[in-house]
């Protein structure tokens, strides 16, 4: 088995990716999704990055932004994501665009 495939097997077990929190707010705002990206990849340096999207991300009246903090976004308390809820859950578009942001984090 090669380095790659080991790497990303460690990573993205079943081809989801381990790292990540996923949240679901159930439609109140437009950026309905958030994922949290976790654990230390690439580039992280104490930084927590995570993705707010709608349903169609890459969709041109669709919503899909990046962006950072200091803190953790969702500790010790989540609530004002939404839901807690699993990478399958999200829409495919959504989970298409996290797995492409994921790979690139960790050097898959």
């Amino acid at each position: 088995m090669s380095t790659a495939t080991t790497r990303s097997e460690k990573f993205m077990p079943n081809g989801i990716p381990k790292n990540v929190r996923v949240y679901d707010n159930g439609g109140e705002s437009f950026d309905r999704y958030t994922v949290v990206f976790t654990g230390n990849y690439k580039g992280r340096n104490g930084i927590c990055n995570y993705l707010a999207m709608s349903e169609h991300p890459t969709h041109p009246q669709g919503f899909g932004q990046h962006g950072d903090s200091p803190q953790v976004i969702d500790k010790p308390t989540y609530g004002h994501l939404g839901k807690k809820i699993t990478f399958n859950d999200l829409p495919p578009d959504c989970q298409k665009v996290v797995i492409a942001d994921y790979k690139d984090y960790w050097q898959i």
